[in-house]
């Protein structure tokens, strides 16, 4: 199994209490629960369903309003809050120079034919396709600054990262998804970081930059996707778990 994909929703579309919830904060201010707002992003203008917010920002630190000069991410913003997503799968072109797809479901299946897909068992997905998540706050300081945002969540001890993970089986995600649409594409098996943690914008653009450079063209995951809203409690799996990496 391999990562085969990256892209990023604005705000986060899971709820961790004291991380990202509704008590949070941004540049535009925050969603309260469990109603939602759009608002105006990115690269073309267009409307997004946006998700929570860290509790990092503070409209008087400059790390957190001094604009970025983006030369690759596309409507990206110091001060907000993004959920980074690595969609891994066995079925995936791991080693090769076609790893890395967009739109991920092209990565996810890429070596899977029609015949085989139509014989899987929901445990078949779910052992196969899984998917890394974890929630940044952009910042304008090179001290936070992460070289390879790449290969999926980071793992760092000393600052605290990927060390408190939820496991749990549930679907595919975004705007297009909600409590009465549901998605075809499950169960699949998420890891999320239940910590928000500050990034460097330099983070962000060097991941850009290298998703420029895969054979496949990833332009369309440039920019931050809407957030699919919170899932309510009665459609969540009820395998979630908790686990504290140790060294």
């Amino acid at each position: 199994m391999c990562p085969v994909n990256v892209h990023w929703h604005l705000g986060s579309e899971h709820y961790s209490y004291g991380e990202f919830d509704e008590n949070g904060d941004g540049p535009h201010g925050n969603i309260p629960r469990p109603d939602w707002a759009a608002r105006d992003l990115a690269e073309s203008g267009e409307k997004v369903q946006d998700g929570f917010r860290c509790h990092y920002y503070d409209a008087s630190d400059p790390k957190f309003t001094t604009p970025y000069d983006w030369k690759h991410c596309k409507g990206m913003e110091v001060g907000e809050t993004y959920e980074v997503h690595w969609p891994h799968s066995a079925a995936g072109a791991c080693g090769t120079v076609n790893q890395y797809q967009t739109p991920f479901y092209d990565g996810v299946f890429c070596n899977l034919d029609m015949d085989t897909f139509s014989t899987l068992a929901a445990q078949d997905i779910a052992n196969a396709v899984g998917v890394h998540g974890q929630v940044f706050t952009i910042v304008n300081d090179e001290s936070y600054f992460y070289p390879d945002m790449m290969r999926g969540m980071i793992i760092d001890e000393e600052m605290g990262m990927g060390q408190d993970i939820a496991y749990y089986t549930g679907s595919t995600t975004g705007e297009t998804r909600s409590n009465e649409m549901c998605s075809m594409y499950t169960p699949i098996t998420w890891q999320v970081d239940r910590k928000c943690h500050m990034i460097s914008a330099s983070s962000f653009d060097k991941l850009c930059y290298d998703m420029k450079m895969q054979r496949d063209d990833m332009s369309d995951d440039l920019h931050a996707h809407g957030s699919r809203e919170l899932v309510k409690d009665d459609l969540v799996a009820n395998n979630q778990a908790r686990k504290a990496l140790r060294a």
